[in-house]
């Protein structure tokens, strides 16, 4: 058992919240929780904010676990403050409850949490879903979930190259310095629509405020899109969307992306009638030959499953130590 909630250590900080959140590890949890028929997932809470910012209400439950994310979405942090520092756009917590007692297990730090969730969502689809799954990965937005698609991808596949693209040269070029860490080859593209004819996996997490691919993707091209997660919200062309509901497949994390995915949405297609992430985890499907677009909107129950594998970590780590 972990230690009892009125020791410090119940609050995780961002360091420690990724150590406890492996992406190979967190996606396989991911498709766990997704065979699950306990747990249960409400709609989530979306409270307007001043200058366009939202506070994020998400609660999940399993037989076990009980959890409620609280974050704060801010895009005015994107831009500069003084002395040119920026904000965080997503802050706030990931807390834990064990159901039996109503104990406090755990806080997890919700940007760690939120970013290395999403990742392992994309690279779940990635593996269920990609006609071709070695590459070169093209990452579209250079920020936190640019570095964790990057991440969960190079320890997911077999990938040895990718493409970077973003506004800022410098965010795109310090990516791809990390990517070169990682053993990565690496290469920065201004226009990445220019890149789409190379790379049969993509991954689009800016942050939504315009298009940034309208170019028509390979015929084996795996896309997630994941910076769009409200109807106003924009990262491909309606014409881009069309296409891949036309000649390919379009596929989505959950059915609330029917009131959420802005890509599709502005495009005019039916969400509604789209499959989500869990039929095909436990329908299974084979692998489509045309292109497949994943669109990401996020849930609660991704939340869920990292922590049901943080507490399975730290009662290991605390089991270990015991003996």
């Amino acid at each position: 058992m972990h230690k009892p909630t009125d020791t410090p250590d119940v609050l995780m900080d961002a360091l420690q919240t990724a150590a406890l959140l492996p992406y190979t590890a967190l996606t396989e949890e991911i498709r766990r929780l997704l065979q699950d028929d306990l747990v249960q997932v409400p709609a989530r809470i979306v409270q307007a904010l001043p200058d366009g910012g939202s506070l994020f209400v998400m609660p999940a439950i399993d037989q076990r676990v009980a959890i409620t994310k609280l974050i704060t979405f801010t895009p005015a942090n994107a831009r500069p403050g003084p002395l040119g520092v920026r904000r965080p756009t997503i802050q706030g917590d990931v807390v834990v409850f064990d159901v039996t007692n109503g104990e406090r297990r755990l806080v997890l730090d919700g940007p760690t949490v939120t970013a290395r969730r999403t990742a392992a969502v994309s690279l779940l689809a990635a593996r269920l879903l990609a006609p071709n799954t070695a590459g070169p990965l093209l990452i579209v937005g250079a920020g936190v979930q640019g570095k964790a698609h990057l991440e969960a991808f190079a320890a997911g596949l077999e990938l040895q190259d990718v493409v970077i693209s973003s506004r800022s040269e410098q965010s795109a070029q310090s990516l791809a310095q990390h990517a070169r860490n990682l053993g990565l080859k690496v290469r920065v593209a201004k226009d990445p629509n220019s890149a789409l004819a190379d790379c049969p996996l993509v991954v689009t997490c800016t942050p939504a405020s315009a298009v940034v691919l309208h170019a028509l993707p390979r015929k084996d091209s795996f896309m997630a899109a994941v910076g769009a997660f409200t109807p106003g919200m924009v990262e491909l062309s309606p014409d881009l969307c069309l296409h891949m509901a036309q000649h390919g497949r379009i596929v989505v994390d959950t059915s609330q992306a029917q009131h959420e995915a802005g890509d599709l949405l502005q495009a005019g297609l039916d969400v509604h009638g789209l499959a989500t992430l869990a039929e095909v985890v436990r329908q299974g499907h084979d692998k489509p030959a045309g292109p497949v677009l994943f669109k990401s909107c996020g849930w609660a129950g991704w939340d869920l499953a990292a922590a049901r594998l943080a507490l399975r970590r730290l009662d290991a780590q605390d089991k270990a130590l015991s003996i």
